[in-house]
């Protein structure tokens, strides 16, 4: 019998340096949606003490968002000031979204740059009660005879350039909408709506409890993303409306929440 070759012991995985790492981590939350720390151990083989420090400098570094058990992806960029600014892809998902609005409803229109949008789509003849936390919007709905539009009262956030706080929300609570079209800063399927100011956050959870239908209104880059202010669970939406060019795997979580999504 020929004698068998000796067995040679298994290269030690090298170790990683923590840049390294954290760069792996952000590979695999771009790829995944979401990262969790017990995986994060066995790829890396590192400890569990190794992976929080990890998450929580990218965290406060602004490249992810730390949660119990891992990380969800930030959202990327913040409230947009260039209203003139001519967006292919939001005029796309406004035109759906405004062609969600029947004649003789009431409803609550949010502000930011797609909602401004879609006030851009609105049929020339739509008769409608407009209600809106947004100067912007409501400016911009003064051409339309055939409304009748309500800027609530409330103080100007200077970031979400929306009306906010108590007179605001205490406005929003009294009506009684039909359809809420919903600006969203970010949106995730187990973390919900959320935004970057807190007392937006306030005033667009008013807007959802008073309407009979939710619609989020949103571009693909903000599809598993989070923000600091949770406004609601994304199971309070109804419809969700954005880009034809959304992955299946973004839209997935969202299938089976059973929400009615609409693509442009």
């Amino acid at each position: 019998m020929s004698p068998q070759p000796p067995v040679v012991p298994e290269a030690p995985a090298p170790v990683l340096l923590p840049d390294e790492r954290r760069r792996l981590i952000l590979e695999q939350l771009g790829l995944r949606g979401r990262v969790l720390a017990q995986d994060l151990c066995r790829m890396l083989q590192v400890s569990e003490d190794t992976i929080r420090r990890d998450l929580k400098d990218l965290d406060e570094a602004g490249l992810l968002k730390r949660v119990h058990g891992g990380a969800l992806p930030i959202t990327q960029g913040s409230v947009g000031r260039a209203f003139g600014t001519p967006q292919p892809a939001k005029q796309a998902v406004a035109r759906v979204a405004a062609g969600l609005i029947r004649s003789g409803q009431v409803v609550f229109l949010d502000g930011g740059t797609t909602l401004l949008e879609v006030t851009r789509a609105l049929p020339a003849d739509l008769r409608a009660t407009i209600i809106t936390p947004s100067p912007t919007v409501a400016v911009a709905l003064a051409d339309y005879s055939g409304l009748e539009v309500h800027l609530v009262g409330g103080r100007l956030h200077p970031g979400a350039l929306t009306l906010v706080g108590a007179d605001t929300v205490e406005a929003l609570r009294r009506v009684r909408a039909d359809l809420c079209l919903l600006g969203v800063c970010s949106l995730h399927a187990e973390t919900g709506i959320s935004t970057a100011y807190a007392e937006e956050a306030t005033t667009k959870r008013a807007m959802i409890d008073s309407a009979t239908e939710t619609v989020a209104v949103l571009t693909a880059d903000k599809l598993g993303t989070v923000s600091p202010f949770v406004v609601a669970p994304a199971s309070r939406l109804t419809t969700l409306v954005t880009e034809a060019s959304s992955s299946e795997a973004l839209l997935a979580p969202f299938h089976k929440l059973q929400l009615r999504i609409l693509t442009a």
